[in-house]
């Protein structure tokens, strides 16, 4: 099925992303149904691939996107822990198969979790298994590949894993620190899914996949210490920790936010190791052999210290994609709106005074009073928001769906304007925008706008309770940018 027309479920997610220019590489043509198509706006492999839109919980928006497809890999999953979740993701597969029978498609590629075949599974594994079960009875060729933990820069385990090890020398957990777990290094997986496309396929069926080690969730972390360079970490495990409470936990020392975090846990419940090799009959391993735990650590945090992460679990996450535009009529619909508008000349020309604003964030900070910066983001955490510790995706380049701490890039003109739509919690909505315009003899004026619509009382007396804080964060914003910009040419010049 060489040069096969495949349709991926889910190509911005954080495997999807990945998987979709490695199907071009590999001689493919590829289409992708989004929700949101802003999201792959400037993806680098963007221009060749067919984008359409769709929600696979709308079955008429699906017709278009089956015809003449070969292949479609399923990489669509929530990480909730409620019944209307799991119900969510039932009707979708059902979506999915009458759509392609419909169309006449050849084969399924779906990307489960590993699970032991006689427990109580989590409500996230329970639904995987259900949504396999669901494309493995519906007529239409379907393999079933079943990961554990992916270990990879930007995955929710492995940020999971890196956050918990470097910021607690000592860490207490649930007794599920002790199961066995079959880690696979996203490279591993990415190989699995590719081969899937053409691999023999005698009947409809699950395959288990893993890596080469088989270890307890604590000796994950001990490895990862060493790799990292860290002085050896003490686990004590405390048979009372909850799940919920270890969520909450996960929440307030590492970026995942405390719903995913209470669900990766919950999947820790069990041993996640592969009881059956059958694969290894139908796709061989790598000729260099699977990727060692080790190795992918230290793969991984290659990646992150480069700043050239792929892809990452915060940009997959649906919690405030980018969909509607900014309003930019202050009375707009009838509405309240508050902003907040500067301007700054800039000794520097346009490129070099873009490079500032698109590096903003992360491990470069904002420009203005760090500390306001970071209770804001604390008290985001606690309240259950995103908080600051997300960071950036990579250290200089953004794209359209990033998250950039508690930030989403909702819309980008790559030299000229950068938009951001607020994630944290408040009453109201809030965007960020910087543009970027030349002018006269190699300088560039940058226009910056903060803008709030309030929701009821609450969120005008948020405005104003902040507006005394404005004059110092908005206005060093836009001075500490500019004067960034100056530096860096001066530097160069």
């Amino acid at each position: 099925m060489s040069g096969a027309h495949v349709l991926v479920l889910g190509a911005t997610g954080y495997l999807g992303g990945r998987l979709t220019p490695r199907l071009l590489a590999a001689g493919h043509r590829v289409r992708a149904l989004v929700r949101s198509p802003d999201k792959l706006h400037d993806v680098p492999w963007a221009p060749d691939v067919e984008v359409v839109r769709g929600d696979l919980n709308d079955p008429a928006s699906l017709a278009g996107a089956f015809t003449d497809i070969d292949v479609v890999y399923y990489l669509v999953h929530s990480m909730g822990t409620s019944t209307e979740f799991i119900e969510t993701e039932r009707r979708g597969a059902l979506n999915v198969a009458a759509a392609a029978r419909s169309a006449g498609v050849a084969r399924i590629v779906y990307l489960g979790g590993l699970h032991p075949t006689s427990s109580d599974l989590s409500p996230h594994l329970r639904s995987r298994k259900q949504v396999g079960q669901i494309l493995v009875d519906s007529g239409i060729p379907t393999m079933v590949l079943q990961a554990g933990v992916v270990i990879g820069s930007g995955s929710a385990s492995f940020e999971m894993i890196r956050h918990l090890t470097n910021r607690l020398p000592v860490m207490t957990t649930p007794r599920w620190v002790d199961n066995r777990i079959q880690p696979i290094a996203v490279r591993d997986v990415l190989y699995y899914l590719i081969a899937a496309a053409e691999a023999p396929l005698p009947r409809s069926r699950s395959y288990d996949i893993g890596g080469p080690d088989v270890m307890r969730y604590g000796d994950m972390m001990k490895v990862y210490a060493q790799v990292a360079g860290l002085a050896n970490r003490r686990i004590v495990v405390l048979p009372v920790l909850t799940p919920r409470l270890a969520g909450l936990w996960i929440g307030l020392v590492t970026p995942i936010p405390a719903a995913l975090g209470r669900a990766l846990i919950e999947s820790l419940h069990n041993d996640a190791v592969m009881v059956e090799h059958g694969i290894d009959a139908v796709i061989p391993p790598p000729e260099e052999g699977l990727t060692p735990y080790r190795d992918a650590v230290r793969l991984a945090l290659g990646r992150i210290e480069r700043g050239e992460v792929e892809t990452t679990w915060a940009n997959a996450s649906p919690v405030g994609a980018p969909s509607d535009p900014l309003p930019s009529d202050p009375d707009w619909a009838g509405e309240v709106v508050y902003t907040d508008e500067r301007s700054r000349v800039c000794e520097a020309d346009q490129w070099t005074l873009w490079q500032v604003v698109e590096s903003i964030g992360g491990e470069n900070g904002w420009y203005s009073f760090p500390l306001a910066w970071a209770v804001r983001g604390w008290l985001d955490r606690l309240v259950g928001g995103v908080g600051l510790s997300r960071g950036r995706r990579d250290a200089r380049r953004l794209q359209t769906g990033d998250a950039l701490d508690f930030w989403r890039v909702e819309r980008i003109e790559r030299g000229s304007l950068l938009r951001l739509r607020a994630e944290m919690r408040a009453p109201g909505g809030a965007w960020l925008e910087w543009r970027v315009h030349p002018a006269a003899a190699g300088t560039a004026r940058l226009d910056q706008r903060a803008v709030f619509f309030p929701r009821g009382l609450a969120g005008r007396a948020y405005w104003y309770a902040i507006l005394p804080f404005h004059g110092v964060i908005f206005k060093g914003m836009v001075n500490n940018i500019a004067g960034a910009a100056a530096r860096q040419r001066s530097l160069v010049s």
